[in-house]
């Protein structure tokens, strides 16, 4: 039988900004001498409800069910008779509704704030609101929403600490293009460039460097999930000769790790990489929108050398259509701007027609919750990711909670159901929650609760297992 992984104990409840500070102006990382037990098995202390042991071995290799999507057919009036295509019409977008709402009930496992209210905003989806092109520079389409899109990203250049003469940025589609933004403009500045990424990074800075054609180094990681800095060094000796774009992670898409940013800095110079020979990206898909509400956090901040920062929109903010934030340096942008007389604009994003009513969204929660509202939500996130670690390790289940994250991670359950019914987002023998505002305790109570009935259930076939095959060995086994 293989032997079952060994989870990192997890580090102490951060800190967030109180209330009398300004909680969007970073302070200097220290570790203080906190460690991480890696490969240390938690110690379930004063537990008396270990229900069942260790159930989830490892997967060898990626475990994907291809669970296909059936196809809702187009409804054709001249088909049907008019009531009967009203009656029909109108079932299936309550069923919908149904659906989405009971799936909301149960989601628990991807980094999505469901918790957002923009009925205010409802009478402007008559529009077709389209921010084409530079967001700086108004096109002939006159349908958008750029003043709201300035606003928002002076909203976040002013969280990472750059000057409003220095930025460029725009709302992207996703986090996903984000990353390809930043690492389109690493590599424009550095064409002959090599991308460094840790080996759980995000699944698009990878396809970034596919996409570009970029010689691509996966580093190693600890194992929280933050990059091995010495394997980093090793693999920047290999490339000496080239210039280094590298991908800091603010937040691993699975473990919630956090790249240092400083020793990311320091290796680079300590292997003769200046400034002028390296643009670092830095992914803060979840998490680079919490860290700065959190005290003793790694500064992510344009007085740093990076080259750009990307974030989701959706994912922590909350907004009913995918979004994110990229920016960077004005300096960088250049290398790939050009003008575009069809448009009246320049063209320096990756898409051309552009969400004009992601910017709404962005801008009405950020103004409705301002930076203490933001504070706010950050705290929630980690006191109830420190209290699900803790109800998980009062009943046995094996946890691990990174520094500065609201990611927990478990035992993958071994019940597809369960996995299913939750929406947990699992990779090899392991699963995670990912805390976000709209989780309650409640919710993790429940969350809990059904978690113990499934392992019990496992326990109790895999006992009725042993027994049957008892009887198929010996059919007097019962005499």
């Amino acid at each position: 039988m293989s032997d079952a992984i060994s989870l990192a104990s997890s580090l102490p409840l951060p800190v967030p900004a109180s209330e009398g500070d300004e909680t969007f102006r970073h302070v200097p990382y220290k570790r203080q001498g906190l460690k991480s037990n890696f490969n240390k098995s938690l110690k379930i202390e004063n537990s008396t409800e270990n229900v069942v042991p260790y159930q989830a071995l490892p997967v060898q290799g990626p475990l994907i069910s291809l669970n296909y999507t059936p196809a809702l057919a187009v409804l054709e009036p001249d088909h049907l008779h008019k009531e009967e295509y009203e009656a029909r019409t109108t079932k299936v977008l309550l069923d919908y509704k149904a659906k989405l709402q009971e799936r909301t009930k149960h989601h628990m496992g991807y980094p999505y704030n469901l918790d957002f209210d923009y009925g205010a905003l409802e009478g402007l989806q008559k529009f077709s609101i389209n921010n084409l092109g530079d967001p700086f520079i108004e096109s002939n389409y006159g349908v958008h929403s750029r003043e709201f899109e300035i606003g928002v990203l002076q909203w976040f250049a002013k969280l990472w600490e750059i000057d409003s003469e220095d930025y460029w940025g725009y709302i992207t589609n996703c986090g996903t293009e984000g990353n390809l933004h930043g690492i389109l403009v690493g590599r424009e500045n550095h064409p002959d460039g090599v991308l460094y990424a840790s080996k759980e990074t995000h699944y698009s800075v990878f396809k970034a460097g596919k996409m570009y054609r970029m010689p691509t180094e996966a580093v190693n990681t600890l194992p929280t999930g933050e990059i091995d800095y010495e394997h980093f060094r090793m693999r920047l000796r290999a490339n000496q000769n080239k210039p280094a774009i590298v991908n800091v992670n603010i937040g691993t898409t699975v473990k919630g790790a956090v790249d240092d940013l400083d020793r990311v800095l320091e290796v680079l110079t300590e292997e003769g990489f200046d400034e002028d020979r390296f643009y670092i990206h830095c992914d803060g898909a979840l998490f680079g929108l919490m860290i700065p509400f959190v005290k003793q956090a790694p500064m992510v901040t344009f007085k740093k050398p990076i080259g750009s920062v990307s974030v989701s929109g959706h994912k922590f903010v909350g907004a009913p259509v995918p979004c994110g934030v990229v920016i960077t340096r004005k300096e960088y942008v250049e290398a790939l701007s050009s003008d575009v007389e069809y448009l009246n604009s320049r063209d320096a994003t990756i898409m051309g027609s552009r969400n004009g009513h992601a910017p709404l969204y962005l801008w009405y929660t950020l103004t409705k919750k301002g930076y203490e509202g933001m504070r706010k939500d950050v705290e929630k996130c980690l006191r109830n990711a420190h209290l699900l670690k803790s109800m998980l390790e009062k009943v046995g289940i094996k946890t691990m909670l990174n520094e500065l994250s609201s990611t927990v991670v478990f035992e993958r359950p071994l019940e597809e159901s369960f996995v299913k019914k939750w929406q947990l987002a699992c990779q090899g023998d392991i699963a995670h929650v990912v805390v976000m505002p709209n989780i309650t305790l409640d919710k993790l109570e429940v969350f809990v609760q059904d978690l113990i009935q499934s392992r019990a259930r496992v326990s109790v076939a895999a006992m009725k297992q042993i027994a049957a095959d008892a009887r198929a060995a010996d059919p007097e086994a019962d005499a």
